[in-house]
């Protein structure tokens, strides 16, 4: 065993160090071996209403019929969906086109969708009526050829009929919008039927996503994602979890946006290839809802991030629900708190393991062991054909126990940004992918997230890391979020301000006094600002550059 990959003596048994030749040549291969061979098993659950795998197999043929009736092989279509049986339905089809998905957020601003569209050069949109006056808006300035439009029931039967019809007449959710020559799904399912399907051959150096960054740093780039890249990582991920999950015995609960890239390859893709059951949830952020819908399922998985399961601990009626066959509690995104964890192993009696990755790996490069017994405050070690390492400013490799830039290599990391060869060559030096993430490594090979370099705070020439100030705020029971940031200040530099939203009144000097207790002094927040709730981004990661701005 080499010393330069301690993390494989921690390795549970049996888990190899590389996952070895891929059985698919590209994604659209694997997810339609899957389909086949779980034909008559439930693939997604949405509102109460579920489709086969044959059905999911048989629309995603129909939709990618009607795009090669209309399109290339490689122009890249875009997605505006929330989670929707139509969702899955959209990517296979795309990928099944010979075509790349290019996933855009329905909450998107007009300048946002404008942009990825035309960085994307995007031909097509499959967009939910629910925010099409935002495609509207712009339509006319990108290259958009096609617009598929869709409601939230289209795929519901009567029972959708019946949503769709209060949606947009009672409730009045669909603002108006005006774009010409717009086709419906259920339309393009219907016409696909009648037009030849095609398998266009696809290779694992072809790109099947354009991911967009969120564009923290700039302007959003586009991650071009290859069938290598993403047939490797849900490769990996099987590999890791070889004794946890089983074929068609899954059933994941999906409240992440798939459109995310940590939903997308883990719940869209992942849990295809076990012929899993994926519970769709609409609308997350109706946690009472969330709850009940979760009840009404002996769910054995399930992806989220802190403040998803933070919401769902905080929720009359969770800590009711039957977790007897609950096996894998994944979190990603953002730090897992150790509150948060303790309190989730408290209530189901399942570790929340946490894991690690960007949408430029694809996105998994370090995940906690499956049997792991307890929180350790890591990101878990780096999964089978990967490694890492932490370089210093000058990008000189830095020894066990100090701290410096993750820098990440394997078969998931990108191809590069789109269109973006300076960012490439920045981000990816000699096959190693710098994240810009500050870490750590232990003497068992568990790495640790400090910070993003960029947040990171200076106070008096101290670095101070706004996770460690959050996580050790946390632990006091009244507090149920908290976000650090980096404030001027004539004397030090920078000084600390702490945003917090709390379950109960408390007075600033009260939260001081807490952080003194678990803080050395100059990491004890100078100001402190209650807030009824803190920005967050499409996937519940609390958003700092909102804060600071």
């Amino acid at each position: 065993m080499s010393d330069s990959k301690p993390w494989l003596k921690s390795y549970p048994e049996g888990i190899p160090e590389f996952i070895g030749k891929l059985s698919y040549a590209s994604v659209a291969e694997m997810l339609e071996k899957a389909c086949k061979k779980h034909k008559d098993r439930t693939a997604y659950v949405n509102f109460g209403v579920g489709i086969t795998y044959g059905q999911l197999d048989e629309m995603s043929k129909n939709l990618a019929a009607y795009l090669q009736s209309k399109f290339n092989k490689g122009d890249a279509i875009a997605i505006m969906l929330p989670n929707l049986l139509q969702y899955p339905i959209a990517v296979f089809g795309i990928l099944r086109a010979g075509m790349i998905v290019t996933n855009t957020n329905p909450l998107y601003t007009p300048r946002e969708l404008k942009h990825q569209l035309n960085d994307s050069s995007a031909k097509a949109i499959i967009v939910i009526e629910n925010y099409a006056c935002t495609l509207a808006e712009v339509i006319d300035e990108t290259p958009v050829e096609q617009v598929i439009t869709t409601q939230i029931g289209d795929l519901l039967g009567l029972k959708g009929s019946f949503m769709n019809f209060m949606i947009k007449k009672v409730k009045k959710m669909v603002p108006a919008f005006s774009i010409d020559n717009t086709v419906t799904f259920n339309q393009v399912l219907d016409k696909g039927k009648s037009l030849t399907f095609s398998n266009t051959p696809t290779t694992l150096d072809d790109i099947a996503f354009l991911q967009y960054t969120g564009g923290t740093t700039g302007v959003s780039k586009g991650a071009m994602l290859t069938n290598n890249n993403m047939v490797s990582n849900v490769e990996q991920v099987r590999t890791w979890n070889q004794d946890n999950l089983k074929d068609g015995k899954e059933i994941v609960i999906t409240a992440l946006p798939l459109y995310h890239i940590f939903a997308l390859n883990a719940n869209c893709l992942l849990f295809t290839e076990y012929g899993a059951k994926n519970i769709l949830i609409t609308n997350p952020r109706d946690m009472p809802g969330f709850v009940k819908e979760m009840g009404k399922h002996k769910f054995t998985a399930m992806t989220g991030v802190n403040t998803l399961f933070n919401g769902l601990l905080n929720t009359p009626g969770f800590d009711q629900i039957n977790f007897e066959n609950f096996r894998l509690a994944l979190g990603g995104g953002m730090a897992v708190q150790k509150n948060t964890a303790d309190r989730w192993k408290e209530v189901t009696g399942l570790t929340l393991l946490e894991a690690y990755g960007l949408t430029e790996t694809s996105p998994a490069a370090c995940i906690n062991p499956p049997n792991m017994k307890d929180y350790n405050g890591m990101i878990g070690l780096p999964i089978p054909s990967t490694e890492c390492k932490i370089i210093d400013d000058d990008g000189n490799t830095l020894p066990t126990g100090e701290r410096g830039e993750l820098c990440i290599k394997g078969p998931q990391v990108m191809k590069g940004y789109l269109n973006r060869p300076e960012a490439t060559a920045e981000t990816i030096v000699d096959g190693w992918l710098l994240t810009g993430d500050v870490a750590v490594m232990n003497d068992e090979g568990y790495f640790k997230i400090v910070d993003r370099k960029k947040d990171m705070i200076l106070v008096s020439g101290f670095n101070v890391y706004p996770n460690e100030i959050e996580d050790a705020v946390c632990l006091h029971g009244n507090i149920i979020e908290a976000a650090a940031i980096g404030i001027p200040d004539e004397k030090s530099g920078e000084v600390v301000k702490l945003f917090i939203v709390v379950e109960v009144d408390m007075t600033v000097d009260a939260v001081k006094d807490h952080c003194r207790e678990h803080l050395t002094g100059y990491k004890v927040p100078r100001h402190v600002e209650f807030r009824d709730e803190l920005p967050k981004s499409n996937v519940g990661k609390i958003l700092r550059k909102d804060l600071r701005d």
